[in-house]
């Protein structure tokens, strides 16, 4: 599953990408009509709380709108909407930039906090160069994910209506 998230849900973007998810982030402040194209050509749902974007003739199949004003809340409603693994393949991807992650060499141990390097597991972006770790902030993340994962756990579109 790929995404593409509007500038509205632009967090959310950041922890699918947190999960594993290929997720785009609207930054730009392009129309609706610019992010539908995008979405349809790239085989992504665009996701949004903008009941506009359900107008357009195109949209369905395409749009997902999410309920809620905080995080927790449209994770939830997009855990009622897709089957959604929070846990799918989480930090392969870059938080920044999207791309995937690959494993750091010791070229990249400069980059690491001193008692990092003894750890395995340490990664890189190729494309913003940035370094990520198993330190608290990631098990933080992680932690964070596992109670989406179980509280969200066979939520359906039933669970809503």
């Amino acid at each position: 599953m790929k995404f593409l998230c509007d500038e509205m849900l632009q967090r959310l973007g950041s922890w699918l990408r947190a999960a594993g998810y290929d997720t785009l982030i609207e930054s730009d402040g392009r129309d609706d009509y610019a992010l539908l194209r995008e979405a349809i050509a790239e085989h992504r749902q665009l996701l949004t709380r903008d009941r506009k974007l359900l107008e357009y003739r195109r949209a369905p199949g395409h749009v997902i709108l999410l309920e809620g004003n905080n995080l927790e809340q449209c994770a939830a409603s997009l855990s009622r909407q897709l089957v959604m693994d929070w846990q799918y393949r989480p930090f392969t991807r870059c938080l920044v930039c999207n791309t995937e992650l690959r494993p750091a060499d010791a070229s990249w141990q400069a980059a690491v906090p001193a008692d990092v390097r003894r750890k395995e597991g340490t990664l890189y972006c190729p494309t913003c160069n940035k370094v990520y770790w198993d330190g608290s902030h990631v098990r933080r993340m992680r932690h964070r994910l596992r109670q989406w994962q179980q509280a969200f756990a066979g939520a359906t579109r039933a669970d809503a209506e």
